[in-house]
């Protein structure tokens, strides 16, 4: 017998008890405004529903989906919205039964709805079902009130809030935790977050939601106290926290408080505990409490338990290297206090390994032994001794198999390979790894932060490993533009510096795009020129790797200047001072005593030419200048642009033929004329100088960066001192040009060549020392921003005899720095000098300098 009739499933509750299995219902919709446009209607559904015959619940029924309607959501794809409820045309289901509800749950999830309704149609053996439904609400706009457009800005970014998304309680709700959060990380502990919803004027079923935010006042912290602490001073344990601190007098310390620091500072407070042999130490339970309205207070309960020392000592498993050998590393003798931190230092094991540091590990691990391990058990002797027996599983040693290079675009893998320490056939060295990080970051062409190596041992086998450098290729050529005031004029200046270039590709067909490169070979040119009164020209090539087989580098250049009296474009000069020299030099990286060390030579020759320059030592004539200058240096600065670990030494002597103790002239007699006693010049130039990074902070962002120099310039005969190849003290160095031999020092906080000697052509000797403390505001890409402050001094000297290292002028002041791929590193500095410059009795005061490129 065939029976038909209609079925509609509603969310009345006795209709829900009374067929379990045909109708689900979800929790109520979010207490948002009711859009305007529904489909049909509560009253609807409810009168459909009573007129229609109840189904015999006792026994299920196969049916056939017929078809399936969707009512209501006008804004979403019905096709995608039956597809992701699986009640598809052609199938069949049994009723009564769960189907119905799991299909009303995959629609819930989905989280784009605020109410879900299925009816079923029922001819024969067929059912139509009937799929009604309430889109929540769109978001046309979201606001803030109550804080500043920064800070709305910077929330729109972090909370992800796009015009267009669904709303719901549970996006409010999330939203409103955020925003405490944010500026409770402020500062603004007690800030209250309200929201305000209001239906579009423009927009059908859309609303615009506005958190309203009262930031309350900061909340600083007022007072750290610790119980249980019996052998440390509250004062003691304070200063474990690298982060957390109480409010005080040193402004340079926050008093904020963060979850998430003050998270890690309880852990260097056990830490801090440990190295002091209470291996047990613990903390108990912490609490923050109101102190008033802008300070709260934070109270730490401690258990220091007893203060353990170490007994004995014992290896197990080693076979590669002596016990007296690990034993001498680790360094750990009987009676020692329990230091946990140091000794798992110089085991290696985590958190406290460090690949840069010398640990058991890494001795290992710098043999091939990648899956090295050590185990120190701790075994406890009576109340304050322990034992402790080291376990060594060795493994095998890994040789390196393939070695793989991907994201370079611009850079020829050969140029990048031969940069490479780690190659196949040779055994896995973790030094050398961390070794050929710095090399890539150094050549400057691929982004430093994001260097990181994949350490991959081979499938189905058990000493083999593939390391993979995938690596995000940065512009690195350089177009520079720039102008300087000196000398009483405007001198303008541009250059560029191609990095990447390709000699051998010079006339390969379609290598110039735009010009060819691939070999990392550095082209420089630049000019400066003011018009009729100042021009010069420069021009230099480095190889880095000379004939492709060896790091030994080439580097060729010439340069040309010439100022004259024309001061302006109407006039013709009739008196020039001009200058021409061309120079050659070989580098070589050096093994020994490390892989830091490079050793350069070169040799130089310049002609300086005057006519009728009557503000120099020389009016007529011309002066030769042949110098050969060796320099030897180690450079382990993690990145060139933003170094945070590292240090960098040089050392370099300039020195000429010492033409007077052969050419016969007697420079003694006043009555031999400057040409003749400056025709060749002779001197010998030293010059030291020293930097070193360290980072100050767990994330490496704060910098402290230290540095020392100084320089001479010495003769072989006190008669022929050299006019050139002298020093000028202060300033920034930008005065816009510069004619002849002169090394600029720049002194922040002083006029250009302010410090040097009174009635000396600029120095022949100077020291300097800097301090910086520097912050990055942007690490993003190939754009980098850091502020810093520093304290400087230097000064410039007449003599050897007058020099003194610690003879100083002083200043300090601040400045940003700013490195575009394009033009390179931009940076302008604001310092104080305290001290009078040369020849004056006043304060220098205050300077603003302009710097452009890198500095040592």
């Amino acid at each position: 017998m065939k029976r038909s009739g209609t079925v509609f499933l509603s969310m009345t509750a006795a209709f829900m008890l009374a067929c379990p299995q045909i109708f689900a219902q979800e929790i109520p919709a979010p207490t948002v405004p009711e859009p305007t446009g529904t489909e049909i209607s509560e009253e609807q559904l409810v009168e459909q529903f009573e007129k229609a015959p109840m189904l015999d619940q006792t026994t299920p029924k196969l049916y056939y989906i017929r078809r399936v309607n969707i009512h209501g959501a006008p804004n979403l794809n019905h096709s995608i919205i039956q597809a992701s409820s699986e009640l598809v045309p052609g199938d069949s289901i049994y009723l009564p039964s769960n189907f119905i509800s799991a299909a009303i749950s995959r629609l819930w999830n989905q989280r784009l709805y605020s109410d879900v309704r299925i009816g079923a149609t029922i001819d024969g053996d067929n059912v139509d079902l009937e799929v009604f439904l309430q889109e929540r609400p769109r978001v046309n706009y979201w606001r803030f009130e109550g804080i500043s457009k920064t800070n709305q800005k910077d929330l729109l970014e972090k909370l992800k809030l796009k015009r267009g998304s669904e709303l719901s309680d549970y996006i409010i709700d999330k939203n409103s935790i955020l925003i405490r959060k944010y500026f409770s990380d402020k500062g603004f502990r007690n800030a209250e977050v309200s929201v305000r919803i209001e239906n579009d004027s423009v927009l059908r079923q859309a609303v615009n939601v506005t958190f309203i935010v009262d930031r309350k006042k900061k909340v600083k912290i007022g007072k750290i106290t610790f119980t249980g602490n019996h052998e440390f001073s509250d004062k003691r344990l304070r200063r474990t926290f690298k982060k957390t601190h109480q409010k005080n007098i040193n402004f340079f310390q926050g008093a904020k408080f963060k979850e998430e620091d003050f998270e890690e500072d309880k852990d260097l407070l056990i830490d801090f505990y440990n190295s002091k042999g209470f291996r047990n130490a613990s903390i108990l339970s912490d609490s923050i409490y109101p102190i008033n309205d802008k300070r709260m207070g934070i109270q730490i309960n401690l258990s220091e338990g007893n203060k353990y020392y170490i007994r004995n000592v014992s290896w197990v498993g080693n076979s590669i290297y002596q016990t007296d050998q690990l034993e001498q590393m680790f360094g750990v003798e009987k009676g020692s206090v329990y230091d946990k931190k140091s000794m798992y230092k110089r085991l290696g094991v985590m958190p406290y390994s460090n690949p840069d540091e010398p640990s058991i590990m890494n001795l290992y691990k710098d043999q091939g032994y990648l899956m090295a391990q050590v185990d120190p058990a701790e075994i406890i002797i009576g109340p304050d001794s322990i034992d402790m027996e080291l376990r060594i599983f060795e493994g095998k040693q890994f040789t390196i198999n393939n070695v793989g290079i991907s994201g370079n675009l611009r850079i020829d893998d050969e140029a990048i390979r031969r940069e490479l320490y780690t190659r196949p056939g040779e055994l896995y060295n973790q030094s050398l790894l961390f070794q050929t990080i710095r090399t890539l970051a150094s050549m400057g062409h691929f982004s430093p932060e994001l260097i990181a190596p994949e350490v991959m041992p081979v499938t189905n086998s058990d000493n083999l490993v593939d390391i993979n450098w995938p690596l995000e290729e940065t512009a690195s050529d350089q177009f520079q533009i720039a102008g300087g005031w000196g000398g009483g004029t405007f001198v303008g200046s541009v250059g560029i510096t191609l990095n990447n270039l390709s000699i051998r590709n010079f006339f390969k067909k379609g290598a110039w795009r735009p010009y060819p490169m691939g070999q990392n070979q550095r082209l420089s040119i630049s000019a400066q020129t003011n018009g009729t009164y100042y021009k010069a020209f420069a021009l230099s090539f480095t190889d880095p790797w000379m004939g492709g087989r060896k790091p030994n580098s080439f580097t060729i250049g010439a340069h040309y200047s010439e100022e004259t009296n024309a001061y302006y474009a109407w006039q013709r000069g009739t008196r020039y001072f001009r200058t021409l020299g061309v120079s050659v030099g070989l580098g070589k990286r050096l093994n020994w005593p490390d892989p830091y060390f490079t050793f350069y030579a070169e040799a130089s020759y310049e002609r300086y030419m005057l006519n009728n320059w009557e503000s120099f030592i020389i009016t007529n004539g011309s002066s030769n200048l042949f110098s050969i200058r060796l320099m030897f240096g180690r450079n382990s600065v993690d990145q060139p642009i933003y170094p945070r670990r590292g240090s960098e030494f040089s050392i370099s002597v300039q020195l000429t033929p010492p033409y007077s103790l052969w050419d016969g002239k007697d420079y003694k007699s006043s009555s031999l004329s400057d040409n003749d006693r400056y025709k060749w010049i002779e001197f010998h130039k030293w010059i030291l100088k020293g930097q070193w990074f360290t980072s100050l902070t767990s994330n490496g962002n704060l910098v402290l960066m230290a540095r020392a120099e100084m320089g001479y310039l010495g003769h072989y005969n006190k008669h022929k001192v050299s006019p050139f190849e002298r020093f000028e003290v202060g300033g920034d160095g930008m005065t816009g040009y510069n004619i002849y031999g002169i090394d600029i020092i720049s002194m922040r906080g002083y006029d250009d060549g302010a410090l040097d000697p009174v009635g000396s052509s600029y120095s022949i000797a100077y020291n300097k020392y800097t301090m910086e403390l520097r912050y990055p505001l942007l690490l993003k890409g190939q754009t980098n921003i850091y502020a810093l402050g520093f304290i400087e001094g230097g000064n410039g000297f007449s003599s050897w005899d007058t020099f003194s290292p610690f003879r100083i002028k002083r200043s300090a002041g601040v400045g940003i720095r700013l490195f575009l791929p394009v033009v390179g590193m931009l940076g302008v500095d604001w310092g104080y000098g305290f001290d009078p410059a040369a020849g004056e009795t006043k304060r220098s005061g205050g300077h603003i300098h302009f710097t452009m490129g890198m500095q040592f």
